[in-house]
C-alpha cells in the first residue's frame, strides 16, 4: 500500500473503496477477501462507486483471479446497483 498511515478497517463484509487511493485497491481488496474468509464471512459487498466504471472493472478483474472468490455480480438497486459488487466466497473445508 502507499506510505499513508495504516488504520483498521472493520471486517464486517462491506468494503467501501471511496476513501482509498486507486493504487491501494488491488492489495486492499485481496487482503479484505482473505480476512473475511478467515472470519467465516462468505457474502461481501464491495462499494466502488459508479463513476466511469474503471474502478469497477479493476475490482472485477481482481476478483476473477482470487481463488477464494466463488462468484461476483453487480449489486441490486437496494444494495448499491452497479456502484457496488456482491461477492460470494468459497466455503473452504477444514483440513484433517
Amino acid at each position: 500500500m502507499s506510505d499513508e498511515p495504516e488504520f483498521e478497517i472493520p471486517i464486517d463484509g462491506t468494503l467501501d473503496l471511496h476513501t482509498f487511493a486507486p493504487a491501494d485497491v488491488k492489495a486492499l481488496v485481496a487482503e479484505y477477501v482473505e480476512a473475511c474468509a478467515a472470519r467465516g464471512i462468505h457474502e461481501l459487498r464491495i462499494i466502488h462507486g459508479k463513476g466511469t466504471g474503471a474502478l469497477r472493472r479493476s475490482v472485477h478483474a481482481l476478483l476473477g483471479r482470487l481463488p477464494l472468490v466463488e462468484s461476483f455480480r453487480a449489486a441490486d438497486e437496494s444494495s448499491g446497483g452497479w456502484g457496488a459488487t456482491l461477492v460470494t466466497l468459497r466455503k473452504t473445508r477444514a483440513k484433517p
